[in-house]
């Protein structure tokens, strides 16, 4: 091979061989680090540790995994009869789908697989508590299933103690929201623990589906108490309806799907009993309910009254008043109740839903906290810093407009919480 030959080929050799430059890679190369950590075997470790006695009956089994995933999970009781359940999202936990039996045995065979295909398996066994005579922590889960409800429906458990700041983040845990489509939110405390409220950043999507199931029977709550029940409930989000009520105007707008539908006069409270201005949820409708406020300080009254839609626990509603239909759209004499003619009452009933947003502005005093399902008279931020354990950052408004109408900023009330009334309510 002459001289000229051979420098061709050394051209040809360099040209061929790829060159790096700087920090970059050859495409489709892996860091010797990155390919070791993919073919390590796969470890687990799982709770409650084997041979645990005593475990409350709202036991989770625990999975803490390194190199790989959970593929399998198999739980099943001294008898063999097995357990159903599912993982939590973020992997960290099996979850019964509903309370283990009291002082009985358990195993639990999880596989777990990383993506070479290598696969471990671990095993606990473990043991149930005895029923317990400690105090339950009563719950309500104010989310009833096969309705449909409106586009701010907020999913609202109640408990009666409140439950102590330290023990929050275990209950929040144990309170699981699911969406169809997926509209990922958070939960957020009263401050005195005696209500939790669920939302997302933005108004539900007409027609999703929400299941919600609030699994606090036997999980410890504090030093001496259990949670009382496990509840399921699983509704569809209807229409969008919204109303705003402005006090300058004496006039409610109905909005639905977006659009103004109607303009409704109302008399709201007198200056001695003010209607509350803020961001309030449609809680109850009735067809005939009676208002019997005997005991309470500006009460003294009973009357029947037709198509009544409860704003808050205080006794304000949305309801037929004939006897002042000549002051609705002029004068507020109300005590405390949005009064609106009897036709327009009965059109009201055949639109709204349980949910729909009410926007009540310029009145004496503001919504208080807990009055009622007042989980959007707060901003996004000031909501999510109500939850126990943080809320990603990520998680926040969309930057355009959600379904609802857009209304007033939110009023900044007062801490605190007005107790719910007897079923009957007041109002006036």
């Amino acid at each position: 091979m002459d001289k000229r030959r051979r420098i061709a080929l050394l051209v040809t050799t360099l040209a061929l061989t790829p060159v790096a430059f700087g920090g970059c890679t050859e495409r489709g190369s892996r860091p010797a680090g990155q390919a070791a950590a993919r073919s390590a075997p796969p470890t687990l470790a799982l709770t409650p540790a084997a041979g645990t006695r005593d475990v409350p009956i709202s036991a989770e089994i625990g999975t803490e995994v390194k190199n790989g995933r959970v593929a399998e999970v198999k739980v099943r009781d001294d008898k063999g009869r097995a357990v159903d359940g599912t993982m939590r999202e973020d992997g960290t936990a099996w979850v019964p789908a509903k309370p283990l039996e009291n002082k009985r045995s358990y195993r639990a065979d999880v596989t777990v697989k990383n993506d070479s295909g290598q696969t471990a398996t671990q095993n606990t066994t473990f043991t149930t508590m005895a029923k317990s005579d400690r105090q339950t922590i009563t719950s309500t889960l104010y989310f009833a299933g096969n309705r449909t409800y409106g586009t701010a429906m907020p999913v609202t458990v109640a408990f009666d103690p409140g439950i102590p700041k330290e023990a929050r983040a275990d209950v929040q845990r144990r309170l699981f929201v699911k969406t169809e489509p997926k509209q990922p939110g958070t939960w957020s405390w009263l401050d005195d623990g005696t209500q939790a409220y669920y939302r997302a950043p933005d108004f539900w999507r007409p027609g999703s589906t929400i299941s919600v199931r609030a699994a606090l029977e036997g999980l410890p709550i504090g030093k001496d108490r259990l949670g009382d029940a496990d509840r399921t409930a699983s509704s569809r989000i209807g229409n969008q309806v919204s109303l705003d009520i402005d006090n300058a105007t004496k006039q409610m707008s109905v909005f639905r799907d977006g659009r103004l539908v109607r303009r409704i006069p109302v008399s709201l409270g007198k200056p001695s009993t003010p209607s509350s201005s803020g961001k309030m949820v449609i809680m109850e409708k009735h067809e005939f309910t009676t208002f019997d406020t005997r005991g309470e300080p500006d009460g003294g009254y009973v009357v029947d009254v037709e198509d009544a839609q409860r704003l808050t626990w205080g006794g304000e509603f949305i309801h037929a008043a004939p006897w002042s239909e000549g002051d609705q759209g002029n004068t507020n004499v109300s005590h405390g109740c949005a009064n609106v003619s009897s036709v327009n009452a009965d059109w009201l009933m055949g639109v709204t839903q349980v949910g729909d947003l009410v926007t009540v502005r310029g009145t004496e005093v503001p919504l208080t906290p807990g009055n009622g399902w007042t989980a959007w008279n707060v901003s996004w931020e000031e909501f999510a810093r109500g939850s126990a354990p943080p809320v990603p950052a990520n998680l926040k408004p969309a930057p355009t407009p959600s379904a609802a109408p857009s209304a007033p900023a939110a009023v900044a009330p007062p801490t605190g919480r007005t107790p719910a009334p007897a079923s009957s309510g007041s109002g006036g």
